[in-house]
């Protein structure tokens, strides 16, 4: 293993030496600062190095994002065969040419430059010299405390290995775990961002399952895996889980996956600051609306008399239907209905209890 990444000792030695160079004019060289802020800016030239594969990741993040329905058809079609349901989501995958594990591209880059560093601080907390660390910035590097912890000292450590690196195994504890606790939070929370905000919800994928098995592997492992890590990778790696989050929150705010809870957030933003601009076709379909509306005549407002005069004098059809056929359904009905126009209720009423005839009140058919 050391053959195979001894180039990477050099180039990561070096760059460590030069920024120490840098930051000794301003704080003294055996200081934690010299030596911390060296650390933390190699991850800042990392990361600077490794923006076109984020890049290549956000362009993998949008054609998951447009397989969206065919994945959705997917589901629905092998809803109850997983394995062909599998195969068939893998196929589409193949056909499009999209990788859903583009997004840990950047995590697997930098694994050699993390594993490097990791062998290096090993190197110096042991007193040997590594790559372009002579004899001189070793013992330099071991006297760096970062609060009060060497930055080659581990959680694990025993207190007499901690104090031959100049300080107590309490501090050094104490240190370790919450940086642990800070790596573990951050990471964890750059992928909740990524799940809540940035993915659309209404269709679940291989992909979304596996961006959620992340969120909580990934915190686990760094909080299992920390107490075995030098306090210097600790620094590294809570430096570089804050530029990805930053680096994720400004996606996310500028350039969010459509249909996801950022996208829209975004577009009520736009929208507000009137700096929305509508779908020419949205624009055409709510000016045929507002042209149907406006062509469309409303009924004048009469008052009662006038619909009352306009109900006597010109009935409609349908009235007149309705007319004859109560007319013929009275007729039918004999005694019980009075005649409209034979006399009124009050006479029909007096000649039944006089025991006289009744009036017809229609003329019977010959």
């Amino acid at each position: 293993m050391d053959t195979i990444l001894n180039p990477l000792y050099y180039a990561v030695s070096w760059i460590i030496v030069q920024f120490h160079s840098f930051f000794s004019l301003i704080f003294n060289k055996d200081s934690g600062a010299a030596w911390g802020l060296s650390i933390v800016s190699l991850v800042v030239l990392i990361r600077i190095c490794l923006i076109p594969l984020f890049v290549k990741q956000i362009k993998a993040t949008r054609n998951m994002q447009a397989l969206q329905p065919k994945m959705k058809a997917i589901q629905e079609r092998y809803k109850s065969d997983k394995q062909r349901q599998s195969e068939e989501m893998m196929k589409l995958y193949k056909e499009s040419g999209t990788n859903p594990l583009s997004s840990c591209l950047p995590i697997l880059a930098q694994s050699p430059f993390f594993i490097s560093l990791y062998q290096v601080l090993n190197k110096i907390a042991g007193g040997h010299e590594v790559g372009f660390l002579d004899q001189e910035l070793v013992d330099s590097a071991r006297k760096a405390h970062i609060f009060g912890a060497p930055i080659a000292s581990k959680f694990m450590d025993s207190a007499a290995k901690v104090e031959s690196l100049g300080a107590t195994l309490t501090d050094v504890r104490v240190v370790t775990v919450i940086m642990i606790i800070l790596m573990s939070l951050s990471q964890f929370y750059t992928q909740r961002q990524l799940m809540t905000k940035n993915v659309d919800l209404t269709v679940k994928t291989p992909f979304m399952q596996q961006q959620k098995m992340l969120m909580y592997v990934f915190p686990i492992m760094f909080a299992v895996f920390g107490i075995n890590f030098p306090v210097g990778v600790l620094v590294y790696w809570l430096t570089t889980n804050v530029w990805t989050l930053g680096q994720q929150m400004f996606v996310i705010r500028r350039n969010p996956t459509p249909g996801s809870l950022a996208f829209q957030q975004r577009q009520e933003r736009l929208k507000a600051r009137g700096k929305l601009k509508e779908d020419p076709a949205d624009v055409e379909a709510r000016k045929a609306v507002e042209a149907a509306r406006a062509a469309r005549q409303q009924p004048k407002r009469q008052t009662k008399s006038k619909r009352q005069v306009t109900g006597t004098t010109q009935p409609t059809a349908g009235s007149d239907k309705k007319t004859t056929l109560e007319k013929g359904q009275s007729g039918q009905a004999g005694d019980e209905t009075p005649q409209q126009g034979g006399g009124s209720s009050r006479s029909a009423k007096s000649g039944q209890r006089k025991g006289g005839p009744q009036r017809p009140k229609h003329p019977s058919k010959k």
